[in-house]
């Protein structure tokens, strides 16, 4: 019951993931809060989150908006890029969870100053704020991707990043602990590939698939939330949990959400930045990552934060690769029908 009584602050809370965090820690399902904190810069996002979970039927009073402070939900306007606004929500809280991001893999590569300011610079300021502030904040916890793991685009670049700034600030905080979770695609969430082709599928198509052996993890938006709560239950300082999940290929996923609906599929090829397999954990990794219940958990690599003398034997030898976790068409139909993605 990590949260209860605590106040939680969410960084990017208006997004698919931050939304669905703030969704799930409010159902006190770990510990009821005291309160939880939605910090963003799009207040129409944050309007639009205020009506949706408001159990009013009808639209939520001017009453309800003005007694903001009053609300176990907090809503704050800011941005992770500004240092005087990160102190301002950092200040209050126990358990910070960043989940503010660019995460378009074409819009880093195009603005990959922006996609620095964002992703290692919110993170920065997080960790510099509790660092000369003297802030009591219990837990940080980054969000990360696979494209972290052995980058080859700017969005994995500036994420890989984010986990050594995260994970680095153990060692000059040690009375906050630093962890972060790192885990593949989620599905449906904003921006992926399966709103993509739904889309494309419901205006007849055809369904544009860029390598017919590109493959992808496949996870729900709430066993990513569940890998966040794993984390804040059971990481250690510096630690990177990640989800053992399926995978399939991108021509697969096409197949299950198309199923008998004569709908073409067109192979346009591999975009910038794209890699054919993603991977969780590298070879290198590997040496240094051990598995808890349904996560592995990438130990630090500073000797700094190494704590036990006899560590366990590694959880598997080579990467973890979505190549390597392959799960046949009527699994991937199967996945997307428990998720309610098709019928």
């Amino acid at each position: 019951m990590y949260f209860k009584d605590k106040t939680v602050l969410v960084t990017g809370g208006t997004g698919s993931m931050g939304g669905q965090l703030v969704r799930r820690i409010l159902t006190g399902e770990k510990g009821m809060p005291r309160k939880v904190i939605v910090f963003s810069r799009d207040e129409a996002k944050q309007h639009d989150m205020r009506v949706a979970l408001s159990k009013q039927k009808k639209t939520v009073t001017d009453e309800k908006i003005y007694s903001n402070f009053l609300q176990r939900l907090e809503f704050r306007i800011g941005d992770v890029r500004r240092y005087a606004d990160v102190c301002s929500a950092v200040r209050d809280a126990d358990i910070v969870i960043n989940a503010a991001a660019l995460k378009q893999v074409p819009t880093c590569e195009y603005f990959p100053d922006q996609a620095v300011q964002t992703n290692c610079c919110g993170v920065s300021n997080i960790v510099r704020a509790i660092n000369e502030n003297r802030f009591r904040v219990q837990t940080v916890i980054a969000i990360s991707t696979d494209k972290a793991c052995k980058p080859i685009n700017v969005m994995g670049m500036t994420k890989a990043i984010q986990e050594r700034i995260a994970i680095s600030a153990n060692i000059l905080n040690p009375d906050t602990r630093f962890i972060a979770v790192r885990y593949g695609n989620v599905m449906a969430s904003r921006g992926s590939v399966i709103p993509l082709f739904l889309e494309q599928i419901a205006r007849g198509g055809p369904v544009t698939v860029t390598l017919p052996e590109m493959t992808r993890f496949l996870m729900s938006i709430d066993e990513a939330v569940d890998t966040v709560f794993a984390a804040a239950d059971g990481a250690l300082p510096g630690e990177i949990y990640i989800p053992i999940a399926p995978s399939s290929t991108v021509m697969d996923l096409a197949h299950a959400l198309i199923g008998d609906r004569p709908v073409d599929i067109n192979v346009v090829g591999i975009r910038p930045g794209e890699k054919i397999h993603e991977v969780l954990v590298s070879a290198e990794e590997a040496y240094n990552t051990v598995r808890r219940g349904d996560y592995y958990v990438i130990r630090p690599m500073l000797p700094e934060l190494r704590r036990d003398e006899t560590p366990a034997p590694p959880a598997f030898s080579g990467e973890y690769s979505s190549h390597e976790a392959l799960v046949p068409l009527p699994e991937v139909a199967a996945m997307l029908r428990k998720h309610r993605l098709i019928r």
